[in-house]
């Protein structure tokens, strides 16, 4: 084949790519924030070794920026490496190599890639979470909250991995299962640093109704995640001792029904219950253990099979005064409420199946409403009824009762409206080597001090064993020189805390470093990221809903009341990439369906896989991977590459005068292929600025390559002036169209065609209103619903001139034999429909 036929991707990329370094074509002057645009993608981590399915986020961030470059924005695209973690630090441990030099290595191989597939960032404000100029002010973060008080350090029950040897947030935990090497995990008491994003929980939840151009699972996500319940503290009173035991219920209207109370197994009681048994404990403490052992996620599972134990301790109804039984149960956990419950079996069907196992009493107080079939005793009643045996309340309807049950309990100081959240404070303490150190130091006369910014960053020592300990300590904790120094205060001798930071505290503030990635005074200017963030356009996985943005948002609102920026929500719009699945599954090396980018852009290049990315289908929706129809894009392409080649004279012509189009007389061929050129645009503009919809852009531009080679067909070769300029015009839009999805045929195409600066410098084509105006349309024309004709008519055509001209044609007369038709429906422009 000639070049004219195919195009040359090896030759044409390289070419390309090398021209957008050397130019730095996505460079952005961030002196300039007018008609801005903040564009960005979630950094990734450096694994090294990205597939097809990691592409689609970053292709579709791409093709974004260079559209709203040729849109005239000044665009701003960054990208960086979420470098620190436990897959560095497990990837070093079995290689026998540091974890910085696998980073290092990772993240230029990444590079290389992302240049391979023609994805272009402003490389001059890369940051890396693992360098020191970064997590430098990643400490300074955490000094931001331990002065505000949101940074505590507290004895905690903690998700513990046996194989990563670390702690785990709670939302690491995915079905009583590290996320990260599927182990089980376990239950483990440590002294442990949090960030207190409950003092937050309102803010978070609310300021969701704010985000309007966010998905709405995201937000539903957040919403259960957070987990807001309106409800009551009850104030229980233990007999042993007087102490109170609060609980946090929703119902208080069914507390005269309370017949035993339950503790979650980690609740500050158990340990003095458990010293005060008579029996010594040994049932209780081994019952404990094994309640511990099934994790958090598990207990709360519906499903779980409830099992419990007597403490031989009682506690007092505040309503009646009864003294019901004290248990703990493996259905009860600290995450939510008060970790107390007061069970009312006839209407909770967690403690109805916990009572029916060990004949605890069940005694109904909400009847059903009259008329209504409840559902004693083969389980909980556990809607709206009337109260009854329920003291002053009786014969009330429970919803109506329920606000004034809690105004009686504040009346009797035994309890009070509450709020109670699902959310729980961020557990951000790590016992693993590859983290930012926290800036900690613990002096024994002056206690808990914090590392004065001016000695930031506390640097992360690389001559030390980055083994895992496997006893709940870092392994910094084995290195002398990093663990011993003199306190801030006294300039006695201290030790530094040992725990790396969660690197979800890293990535909870990188889109603020971007705006300022040199500056070595201070995290980022507080002016630039006013002018420049929120963020316009944040793209990244649905699986991220919970854990970075959730972070994201605490640290802005942090930052924000700290009167560093004055905005406080990070992403005005959030869009979620569906995932890429092979074989029906997420590509992974474990299951052996990766689809490496680097075998296809050696056999049909990168605008191909491109090309094919983005066509795969809706790009919020997970896809299918189909390695034959990748062929179907490279077909695409080259049928462009030859189309425009065979007309290049009139593209060129075109180009020079765009004008001429407008005087030139042009034939219904002419004027049709203008109108589907400029419906086009239309339709590019919409799908690719407002709704991101790149599948049907994609069709769009297929569409049109259709519609030029039907126009031409029907010229019959007669290249008229007006054909001339139409198919010129239509080339010319369609080369500026498709180059954000495929960029390096486009630039080389652009360059033939003679246009200078680069595509990027030429602006994306604006749909001419008057193009689109139909001055004729054809009519199909049915009888009986089958077709028999069809007619030309001015468009707008009266509805009485259609009907009179359809049922002359000869077709419609001998169907109808001389008979009047029964019925005429008009379909305006589009169809005549006659019922014989």
């Amino acid at each position: 084949m000639s070049a004219e036929q195919h195009y040359p991707f090896t030759e044409i990329e390289a070419k390309w790519q090398a021209r957008w370094r050397e130019s730095r074509s996505m460079a952005c002057d961030i002196t300039d924030a007018t008609d801005k645009f903040y564009c960005l993608m979630m950094f990734p981590y450096p694994s090294g070794d990205l597939h097809v399915g990691h592409g689609r986020n970053y292709i579709i961030g791409d093709v974004l920026a260079r559209y709203l470059r040729m849109e005239g924005r000044n665009v701003l695209a960054p990208m960086g490496w979420d470098a620190f973690g436990l897959p560095a630090e497990n990837a070093a441990i079995k290689n026998n190599v540091h974890p910085a030099d696998w980073t290092t290595r990772n993240i230029a191989r990444m590079k290389r890639q992302f240049s391979r597939w023609g994805i272009e960032y402003d490389w001059q404000r890369e940051v890396t979470s693992c360098e020191p100029e970064y997590y430098r002010w990643t400490q300074w973060l955490f000094l931001q909250l331990f002065d505000a008080g949101l940074a505590v350090r507290k004895q905690a029950d903690v998700n513990w991995c046996p194989s990563c040897k670390t702690v785990l947030a709670n939302e690491q935990v995915v079905n009583g299962r590290c996320e990260r090497c599927d182990s089980v995990v376990e239950d483990r008491s440590l002294m442990q640093w949090f960030f207190r994003i409950t003092e937050y929980a309102d803010r978070l939840l609310g300021d969701l109704d704010q985000l309007d151009h966010w998905p709405e699972r995201v937000k539903t996500m957040q919403r259960n995640w957070i987990g807001r319940s309106a409800g009551a503290r009850i104030d229980f009173e233990l007999v042993s001792t007087g102490e109170k035991v609060p609980v946090f219920t929703t119902r208080p209207d069914t507390l005269w029904g309370c017949t035993y109370m339950v503790l979650a197994v980690e609740h500050p009681l158990v340990e003095s219950i458990i010293a005060r048994s008579a029996s010594g404990g040994a049932d209780l403490r081994a019952f404990v253990s094994r309640v511990k052992r099934l994790g958090r996620e598990a207990r709360g599972d519906a499903g779980l099979e409830k099992e419990g134990i007597a403490t031989g301790e009682e506690v007092v109804n505040p309503v009646n005064g009864r003294r019901i039984p004290l248990w703990l149960a493996n259905y009860v956990v600290m995450d939510y409420g008060t970790g107390a419950v007061m069970a009312v079996p006839a209407h909770d069907q967690r403690d109805f199946e916990f009572a029916k196992r060990y004949n605890l009493p069940i005694e109904e107080v909400v009847a059903p409403p009259p008329g209504v079939q409840g559902t004693l005793p083969g389980a909980a009643w556990q809607d709206a009824g009337v109260l009854v045996r329920s003291g002053p309340f009786d014969g009330q309807k429970s919803d109506e009762a329920l606000p004034k049950v809690i105004d009686w309990l504040r009346e009797h100081e035994a309890g009070d409206h509450t709020v109670s959240f699902r959310l729980r404070d961020w557990l951000i303490s790590r016992q693993r080597y590859w983290g930012a150190p926290i800036p900690i130091i613990y002096c024994p006369d002056c206690g808990t001090v914090p590392v004065p910014e001016k000695d930031l960053p506390v640097r992360l020592p690389t001559l030390v064993d980055f083994r895992p300990v496997g006893d709940g300590r870092s392994p910094l904790a084995t290195s002398g020189e990093f663990l011993h120094t003199s306190c801030p205060k006294c300039a006695g001798p201290a030790e530094r805390d040992t725990d790396t930071m969660d690197t979800f505290v890293d990535s909870s503030w990188y889109f603020l470093r971007y705006v300022s990635p040199h500056d070595s005074e201070r995290p980022f200017d507080p002016a630039v990221a006013n002018r420049w963030l929120p963020v316009d356009q944040y793209i990244g996985g649905v699986e991220h809903a919970i854990l970075h943005l959730m972070y994201a948002r605490f640290i802005t609102k942090v930052l924000h009341d700290r009167g560093w920026i004055a905005f406080k929500e990070p992403f005005a719009r959030l869009f979620t990439q569906g995932m890429i699945t092979k074989d029906g599954a997420k590509m992974s090396k474990n299951k052996g369906n990766v689809v490496p980018p680097d075998v296809l852009i050696e056999r049909f290049g990168a605008d191909t896989e491109r090309v094919y990315t983005l066509f795969i289908g809706p790009p919020e929706k997970d896809a299918e991977w189909n390695d034959r129809a990748v062929e179907g894009a490279y077909k695409f392409l080259n049928r462009t590459w030859r189309l425009v080649h065979e007309h290049l004279d009139a593209v060129r012509a075109y180009a020079a005068n765009p004008a001429a189009i407008t005087g030139v007389e042009m034939g219904s061929v002419e004027r049709g292929l203008r109108r589907k050129t400029h419906s086009c645009v239309q339709k590019m503009r919409r799908d690719l600025a407002e709704q991101l919809h790149f599948n049907t852009a994609i069709s769009a531009l297929m569409e049109l390559v259709n519609d030029c080679g039907e126009a031409l067909r029907a010229a019959e070769g007669a290249m008229s002036p007006g054909m001339r300029l139409a198919i010129g015009e239509a080339l010319h839009h369609l080369i500026l169209m498709l180059s954000p999805m495929a960029p390096h045929v486009c630039e080389e195409l652009w360059e033939k065609v003679g246009r200078p600066g680069g595509i990027l410098a030429a602006r994306f084509p604006q749909a001419d209103l008057s193009a689109l105006t139909v001055d004729s349309v054809t009519l199909v024309v049915q009888v009986n619903g089958k077709i028999r004709g069809r007619l030309d008519m001015p468009a707008g055509a009266a509805e009485a001139e259609v009907k009179r001209q359809a049922l002359a044609l000869p077709a419609v007369e001998q169907q109808l034999g001389g008979t009047a038709p029964r019925k005429v429906f008009v379909v305006p422009d589009k169809l005549v429909n006659i019922v014989a």
